[in-house]
């Protein structure tokens, strides 16, 4: 991090780094997702996290002007696999969720911007287990052996950083574009069929609001594992308070505010052009221009609940990751040599006895 950006950056005067107690008999309490409440794990009492207040979003001018260090949590990385993550200080790393093994290590970093919001775990880690068995035994392409043996193994509650963008643009164009026709000419009393092309062109302009778009803010997780798994309820998150952490750890983040707006920026872009080109018929895009103004830009730095798991077979791990509000899930499951050339084989031969068919009655 830069002198500079160091110079932004400041932190609260006043954070609680405390394990949280239970009021009755002294023992550590973690945050229950299914009672969205504080649980001790001794007695078992609950007791209210006490947050009323929603997040809400801020100007990207202030992205950085006003960021706050994290400062009551150290970051963590894995010697195996390379993962970092973020753990209150009293906390400490047993396993990596990514990989599996339990190198992990302390590292100098900070961990750099302070969440805003947090949207709470609201499944348990036992559903999530039966979540993940269930979606292993119903892939078709799974070996039969993987899927009666499927059972995650070191599921672990993560919450995964991300930036959320509002913005309202407002788009003109102008472009060019080509609509397909076919003509019919005979050649020796044969019919020839031709493909022409009618091009035309549009002008015009285009408003589209977004809201919420949300940006992945950590290169532990790809963009796609996010969007296979979204939607996040980033919208009704609560203001970040350690309380929800208690029990989890947290991704860190490695793309800043600005990398993360620009991306963004090329996205909404990606969706204006689908939203102008949804008004024409047509077969060819000649070409389209599309200039566009930003207004109302704001954001919100959020943090959304993933559980992290892996099932093994023949020796080689098999990641799937969970929405950890809505049930979700996504992942990788090995896939079976003998079904595939079995589909394969009956794909040829349905279509040679098609073929066959054809043939004999065709003469």
């Amino acid at each position: 991090m830069s002198e500079n950006a160091q110079n932004k950056l400041y932190t609260d005067e006043k954070l609680d780094t405390s394990v949280y107690k239970c009021p009755n008999c002294g023992g550590e309490a973690v945050f229950d997702a299914e009672l969205q409440k504080m649980r001790c794990l001794y007695c078992d009492s609950t007791f209210e996290v006490k947050n009323e207040e929603k997040v809400t979003e801020k100007s990207i001018d202030d992205l950085l002007n006003n960021a706050k260090v994290w400062d009551e949590a150290e970051v963590y990385q894995c010697k195996t696999c390379g993962a970092k993550e973020i753990l209150n200080k009293q906390e400490v790393a047993m396993t990596c969720p990514f990989c599996g093994t339990n190198n992990i290590v302390k590292t100098e970093e900070l961990p750099g911007l302070k969440p805003q919001g947090v949207v709470p775990f609201k499944i348990s880690k036992e559903r999530a287990g039966r979540i993940a068995t269930n979606w292993a035994r119903r892939k078709f392409w799974a070996p039969n052996a993987f899927k009666k043996s499927a059972s995650p193994e070191k599921l672990a509650g993560l919450y995964n950083p991300v930036f959320t963008f509002d913005a309202e643009t407002s788009s003109t164009y102008d472009g060019q574009l080509g609509k397909n026709y076919t003509t019919v000419r005979y050649i020796n009393g044969k019919p020839i069929t031709e493909v022409h092309t009618r091009y035309f062109y549009i002008k015009g302009s285009k408003n589209v609001t977004f809201d919420d778009y949300i940006i992945q803010a950590s290169s532990n997780l790809n963009t796609n594992t996010i969007k296979e798994i979204s939607p996040f309820p980033t919208n009704d998150a609560p203001v970040y308070k350690t309380e929800y952490l208690r029990g989890y750890s947290a991704n860190t983040y490695n793309k800043d505010g600005k990398q993360c707006w620009n991306e963004c920026q090329n996205l909404m872009k990606y969706d204006i052009e689908k939203a102008i080109l949804s008004k024409y018929d047509y077969d060819i895009k000649s070409y389209l221009n599309i200039k566009t103004a930003y207004l109302k830009q704001k954001y919100k730095f959020v943090l959304v609940p993933l559980y992290v798991g892996h099932c093994k077979y023949k020796n080689k791990l098999y990641n799937f990751f969970i929405n950890g509000s809505t049930g979700k899930i996504t992942g990788k499951t090995p896939v079976s040599g003998w079904k595939v050339f079995l589909a394969v084989l009956f794909g040829i031969l349905l279509v040679g006895g098609i073929a066959l068919i054809v043939n004999f009655f065709g003469n």
